[in-house]
């Protein structure tokens, strides 16, 4: 097997972790308050990250240590936005439909913020994922938007804010290290949120501790790793593509755990939306010259 291949492979075994993520999430919030099980989740994630990257704090000011914690708010508000969505849903496939929007949205939350005016294959993209989201409100042949939709339509826009900011910040300041003030950010903004808002149980069941560890060393740090070495090795393109996959496999997950049902506007919207997802993000990055 080449490098190259290799690569893809550990991106596409980053998708499936990142996909059981969501089942990990769901089940562990069967147990642990949702904003506490993300404070948690992130801080015991950050302080993973620390050891390799204590000693880059002494190479940036506190300025950059201040920009890349206002980041990471948006990260932790984003978060805690999708934590809850997941809380108050139980179609999970639909919701990662939805949440991979955020790269759709990148475009167009930067063109206000930095007079950056999206490319045409957005423009051409857009209509394919607006009328996709307009299918998955569509049930039994009429209007029937829930609750759990918005709020996985605003953490998506939440995202495509951080990652707006979170490109710009990561040109300067070393990866590792805005990565670990940002995942500890999250955590510290989901136990405050958790201290104002939840309860927390007596006691919580030894499975819910095994899926909140699960989520933290399976979906957050040995998926970032298998992610990061991947794209080492690989186009950029190659990378986004494949990432398109996330959405693919939490649909299969949740269908298989927890039963649900995809209608065919349902299947139809998702499929439309994985297009022009494909169309943004591959076609462009591939042929871009034939828009130029």
């Amino acid at each position: 097997m080449t490098q190259h291949r290799r690569a893809d492979l550990l991106i596409v075994c980053a998708t499936l972790l990142a996909s059981a993520g969501w089942i990990f999430s769901k089940q562990t919030i069967q147990g642990l308050p949702p904003f506490g099980f993300i404070g948690l989740r992130f801080v015991l994630a950050s302080l993973l990250i620390l050891p390799f990257c204590y000693r880059l704090f002494k190479q940036v000011s506190l300025k950059d240590i201040a920009q890349s914690s206002l980041v990471g708010m948006l990260l932790g508000a984003a978060l805690l936005t999708w934590i809850y969505a997941i809380s108050v849903s139980d179609t999970l496939g639909e919701g990662a439909f939805i949440m991979s929007l955020s790269m759709l949205l990148v475009p167009l939350v930067a063109w206000p913020l930095f007079k950056q005016k999206p490319s045409r294959p957005f423009w051409i993209s857009l209509p394919f994922a607006i009328i996709g989201l307009v299918l998955l409100s569509l049930s039994g042949g009429g209007w029937h938007q829930s609750v759990s939709q918005v709020w996985f339509l605003l953490a998506a826009a939440l995202l495509a804010l951080q990652f707006n900011f979170n490109s710009r910040y990561a040109q300067r300041i070393p990866t590792l290290l805005l990565t670990c003030v940002q995942l500890f950010v999250t955590g510290l903004m989901g136990l405050i949120a958790s201290l104002m808002f939840e309860q927390w149980p007596q006691t919580v069941d030894i499975a819910i501790w095994g899926w909140f560890a699960s989520s933290v060393l399976i979906a957050t740090s040995i998926r970032y790793v298998l992610q990061t070495a991947g794209q080492k090795h690989t186009s950029v393109a190659n990378a986004a593509i494949i990432m398109v996959l996330e959405p693919v496999w939490t649909v299969f997950l949740s269908i298989m755990w927890y039963g649900e049902k995809m209608p065919v506007e349902k299947v139809i919207g998702c499929s439309l939306i994985l297009f022009a997802l494909l169309l943004y993000r591959g076609w462009y990055t591939i042929t871009g010259k034939l828009f130029k």
